[in-house]
């Protein structure tokens, strides 16, 4: 049903100066979807979020973002920790810009959720990259968004986080949240995705169901 479309691209197209990244990417992502982007390293994978995301302009074609936008959640190389707080206060801080109700009790599940509960009172600026990137995640889980935009989540983060990070994704999609996301781990994370859109070559190589999308070589 076209109700349930949160994300809607129609021969989008990049273009920096002169420069062709990618041209004619379109598909259409729906609630409790996730949905992998692949291809090789400088094939537009991040360029292309960030224009899904409304953080960047296409060139050409059409962009529809369908949730609003305090319902969207992106995270990307940056983790936007600030780290003379702790990890407590940087999550009620991000919840009072989304204007989400953080109580005690809301903070401390979500850090439970990310193994940070041991350092909810301690600073962020003494945190491993591993650390800082769990928090970013916590933040995302915080504001229970309906679409989430996840560049490379899984950087820095041990094979023990990266299962956390894995798990908290698939339940994405029980809780009807849908989600774009860049992985480092296309083989293993296809697994969970629904759909795949590859690019290479400046277009679009495959867009359709992950289990029938088969990488070659590197992709990342």
């Amino acid at each position: 049903m076209s109700g349930d479309v949160v994300l809607r691209v129609g021969k989008a197209a990049k273009f920096f100066g002169r420069k062709l990244v990618f041209k004619n990417v379109s598909c259409e992502l729906k609630r409790g979807e996730i949905l992998l982007l692949a291809g090789r390293n400088g094939a537009g994978k991040s360029t292309l979020m960030k224009i899904m995301a409304g953080l960047g302009r296409a060139s050409a074609g059409k962009v529809e973002l369908l949730v609003e936008p305090e319902k969207s959640a992106y995270l990307g190389h940056e983790t936007f920790i600030y780290p003379g707080m702790t990890a407590a206060a940087n999550l009620r801080f991000w919840a009072g810009m989304y204007g989400v109700d953080a109580n005690e009790r809301a903070v401390a599940a979500v850090l439970e959720r990310v193994g940070l509960s041991r350092v909810a009172e301690e600073k962020a600026g003494g945190f491993s990259r591993g650390m800082s990137q769990r928090l970013n995640l916590a933040r995302v889980f915080l504001v229970e968004p309906e679409l989430v935009f996840l560049d490379e989540p899984g950087t820095g983060l041990d094979f023990r986080s990266l299962d956390m990070m894995r798990r908290e994704i698939d339940a994405f999609r029980d809780r009807g949240t849908a989600v774009v996301w860049i992985s480092h781990h296309v083989h293993e994370d296809r697994n969970i995705a629904d759909k795949v859109l590859a690019l290479g070559g400046r277009k679009v190589e495959y867009f359709g169901p992950a289990a029938d999308y088969e990488p070659e070589g590197p992709t990342c």
